[in-house]
């Protein structure tokens, strides 16, 4: 069974399975369908993020395929520009992509079909083109105005945003991958694709080097855990946020959620409330995975848990996080594939913002990701921008263990929203009995830059009730985010896919 956000994904990944090939193979296979099925989402210029459970094990393997800055970035000069932060959109934000070294190493280490039948279906439809689908489409034309230079003659169709129903081709993306599956990483880091990327990064006033892009290499990493009223929550460590998902639920286990109404006014309080000084913790420590030990232990710990619970008032509100909690301190894909030997995979690819950067190289049309905006110009601060260094990521996949055995591998997507996701995911599932797909069919409710934003879901009584605590309501125009999962029901031998409807994807099986 596969679950993705897009129907030709998921029938790609179905149709891997179907020809030999294993959870892996699946999953590079549908995520390289949805660098032109959802190109303002991902593509081969971001980086990903995978769990796998291998068949026959539950042992849960990590791979960090994140990219790091270029070697020649400096804080100083950012600063010394006027800025306060790393601008969103700005040459300084563009690292190196780490996706594509994963995945090829992904399918070295555990794949059975190899490069040049796994990527075959991607290169075919960048050549011919998918038809733009109504949820793709709707992001498409909020975000093309962050399109700049050659960017605009790639993703654009006659200068404007595609329609539902039109079809986009990147036949110069088709020659990309054509050179990866026989080439390799070599085809994408080293030659003719670098050097185009390279060169068009400089024309805009990059400090990337041939020397950046050679040296990109993912790694393998111990998964991260923490427990939920008995079951297991597998997270990857930093650099990804991880650790404010399992912070955020070690916090809410300590109220009586199951006695709440799900979609009320306590149990909206007390999530947002906790996700405010979770994330408060995440924004100051989260970081390159060099160095990270002490500040993992301290976001792991439940006595970290304990003081942050105390502070929220079941009253009130609270402005900011920030001065309560310093004593305590001193656009995005997921897909999900299971196969029939129960080998996992959890897979989430992003160029973070919508379209990333907003600039592509001049030949091959290969957006830039805007991951380097996940670094701060705080100097001393240990994710402080600097060169050849991971920023924090948003981006994080999971997977839930009973009795020390997965069962269930998911991801929410949603750029930050993504810790509160994978909380509420299991909540709702252990506290108040919910299927994968009833948890992810719920409305969503996410505290964020001093809002409470509200899906149209939650009733009038429940907006009401939390804007009498204090809260900044807003109610969103758009859906927030989207989720895959995939539930291994051993008892009776069958797989259940989950789909969020606010995608254009689906969950299959056979």
């Amino acid at each position: 069974m596969c679950a993705t956000s897009h129907p030709l994904a998921a029938k790609i990944a179905i149709q891997m399975l179907e020809q030999g090939g294993n959870a892996v193979d699946a999953a590079i296979a549908a995520a390289m369908i949805l660098n032109i099925a959802e190109p303002q989402m991902t593509g081969l210029g971001g980086d990903c993020f995978v769990l796998i459970k291998p068949a026959g094990s539950e042992e849960v393997i990590g791979l960090n395929g994140s990219g790091r800055s270029p070697a020649g970035l400096n804080a100083d000069v950012i600063r010394q520009a006027g800025n306060k932060v790393v601008p969103t959109l700005g040459i300084e934000t563009v690292t190196i992509p780490g996706a594509v070294d994963a995945m090829v190493r992904l399918s070295k280490d555990f794949g059975n079909l190899g490069l040049k039948a796994i990527l075959a279906p991607a290169i075919h439809y960048a050549q011919q083109g998918i038809p733009v689908g109504a949820r793709t489409a709707f992001d498409w034309q909020s975000s093309a105005q962050f399109l700049q230079g050659v960017a605009k003659d790639f993703y654009l169709l006659n200068g404007q945003a595609p329609t539902e129903g039109q079809i986009f081709r990147a036949p110069q993306q088709a020659e990309v991958l054509r050179r990866i599956a026989l080439e390799g990483r070599a085809g994408f880091y080293v030659g003719e694709v670098a050097k185009d990327m390279v060169a068009s990064l400089n024309a805009l006033g990059g400090c990337h080097t041939m020397e950046d892009f050679a040296a990109t290499e993912c790694d393998y990493v111990e998964p991260i855990s923490g427990t939920y009223r008995g079951m297991e929550l597998v997270e990857l460590p930093p650099n990804g946020q991880g650790a404010t998902a399992i912070l955020l639920a070690n916090i809410l286990e300590l109220f009586d959620i199951a006695a709440l109404d799900p979609f009320g006014v306590q149990r909206t309080h007390i999530e947002a409330e906790a996700t405010k000084l979770a994330y408060d913790v995440r924004n100051r420590f989260v970081a390159d995975p060099d160095d990270q030990e002490t500040r993992l232990a301290h976001m792991l710990s439940e006595d970290t848990a304990k003081q942050l619970a105390a502070m929220i008032d079941m009253g009130k509100a609270m402005e900011t996080p920030a001065a309560l909690t310093e004593s305590v301190h001193k656009e995005t894909v997921y897909l999900t594939v299971v196969d029939s030997d129960r080998m996992a995979v959890s897979f989430i690819y992003s160029i973070f913002n919508s379209f990333g950067s907003g600039m592509a190289s001049d030949k091959f049309g290969l957006l830039f990701q805007n991951r380097g905006s996940g670094f701060t110009l705080e100097k001393g601060h240990p994710n402080e921008a600097a060169g050849s260094k991971r920023p924090m990521h948003t981006i994080i996949p999971a997977m839930l263990k009973k009795d020390g055995k997965v069962v269930m591998s998911f991801g929410v997507m949603g750029g930050q929203y993504q810790s509160t996701g994978h909380s509420r995911m299991v909540s709702n599932i252990i506290d108040f009995g919910m299927t994968p797909q009833e948890s992810i069919d719920t409305p969503r409710a996410f505290a964020d830059a001093g809002t409470l934003k509200l899906e149209g879901g939650y009733s009038q009584k429940t907006r009401d009730g939390l804007a009498a605590l204090g809260h900044n309501i807003t109610i969103l125009d758009k859906p927030l985010g989207g989720a895959q999962a995939i539930w291994i029901d051993e008892e009776n031998g069958v797989l259940r896919g989950a789909s969020d409807p606010r995608k254009d994807g689906c969950a299959i099986g056979y």
